[in-house]
């Protein structure tokens, strides 16, 4: 029957759908491992390659004719394993407690006729607007994009962020000096609690380039940033002018005559981690370039209080919001997916054939894997 066999399989097929509200996870191009096998409370291996150390010179790799070449110091590729263990995540959630379950209810009648609908006209949005399953996809995509920033902002806990280490950083590289919401920062008289584009970014560009954090395909380490955030950094004028007129973006394939696409590109995919759809297909970001840095706004960031002394606000130490900024390198975060990945599960129970209950299902497991690949930055918001 089409609602039982071909319905689960339409709507599920959305979920795998980029959406150009939630660019993180598109962003962060994460290790993935996928055992179809694996069920929740099992494991999947990830792999967190590391590098060997020091060059050393040329004259310290120069070998001579009778110099024995071979095992006496033979060295395996160096790499950690990373046990993830799979979880069941289920959606939507309860909308008073999020802790606990909650299930996306439609009614059979208007199902046969949004499926009617489809086999008139086939077109994709129109019947997913008028069933409402728009918000059952909202409400996934919106949760595994801040999967993925948390998991990015778990590197904090590493300490302040230095050419040796990833973590936190506070603009004018202020260290904390505190316990719980309470940092032990004062920024004196003038002295800027916001991010600055000319000495925080080129100082945590500059760290990141210090510990060998690798960088893209593309060359760039890339930013998610609020928009506070980016509001303050368009404060500067060379960011706000970079930031108005982005990059060079991608050049069409099927339009290679054509100027490259500066904000956004809609192709063939896939394009700094946006997958490729025929029918329909999403518009995605490609962010905009500065100082190294593949720049993407994103307003599905955790909100963040800090009590600081900010002098030019107040003489007293107060809460303030902190708008975040998350620099990272390629292979910073993983994830391993078991059984079938994401998809939409029907109820039986479906009150004597009167309604379609349903949920989203996933079995996964989410890991950060290089702490060192990451710099959460921070400007209060005053």
């Amino acid at each position: 029957m089409w609602i039982d066999n071909d319905f689960p399989k339409l709507l599920g097929a959305e979920l795998y759908r980029p959406h150009p509200a939630y660019i993180i996870e598109m962003a962060v191009e994460p290790v993935v491992v996928h055992d179809f096998s694996k069920q929740p409370g099992q494991t999947v291996q990830l792999d967190r390659y590391r590098f060997w150390g020091k060059p050393g010179t040329k004259e310290s790799r120069e070998r001579t004719a009778d110099q024995t070449l071979g095992s006496a110091s033979a060295r395996n590729i160096v790499k950690d394993k990373v046990l993830v263990t799979l979880r069941e995540y289920t959606g939507p959630a309860d909308s008073r407690d999020t802790t606990q379950p909650s299930t996306f209810k439609v009614a059979r009648e208007t199902l046969i006729t949004a499926q009617r609908l489809l086999l008139d006209t086939g077109n994709l949005n129109v019947f997913h607007q008028s069933i409402g399953s728009l918000t059952l996809l909202d409400d996934y995509r919106r949760w595994r994009d801040r999967v993925f920033a948390n998991e990015l902002l778990k590197a904090e806990a590493a300490g302040q962020s230095s050419s040796d280490q990833g973590g936190y950083y506070l603009p004018g590289g202020k260290a904390k000096d505190g316990t719980g919401g309470g940092l032990g920062v004062t920024y004196a008289e003038g002295e800027s609690a916001k991010f600055d584009v000319k000495t925080d970014l080129l100082e945590v560009v500059k760290d990141m380039r210090k510990r060998n954090v690798p960088t893209f395909a593309d060359g760039y380490y890339r930013c998610i940033v609020d928009p506070t955030a980016m509001m303050h950094l368009r404060q500067n004028s060379d960011f706000r002018e970079i930031a108005r007129y982005p990059g060079q973006g991608m050049a069409d394939p099927m339009n290679p005559l054509a100027g490259p696409s500066a904000n956004f590109f809609q192709g063939m995919g896939p394009a700094y981690g946006q997958a490729g759809f025929v029918a329909g297909q999403p518009v995605m970001p490609t962010g905009f370039l500065f100082e190294g840095v593949r720049w993407f706004e994103s307003t599905n960031l955790p909100e963040t209080a800090y009590n600081v002394v900010i002098t030019d606000a107040s003489s007293n130490a107060a809460e303030y919001d902190a708008a975040q900024l998350i620099f990272f390198g390629p292979q910073a975060v993983g994830v391993g997916i078991g059984g079938n990945n994401a998809q939409i599960l029907l109820n039986n129970n479906d009150d004597f054939s009167r309604f379609i209950i349903m949920i989203w299902s996933l079995f996964a497991g989410f890991e950060t894997l290089n702490k060192d690949f990451i710099s959460v930055g921070y400007s209060f918001v005053y």
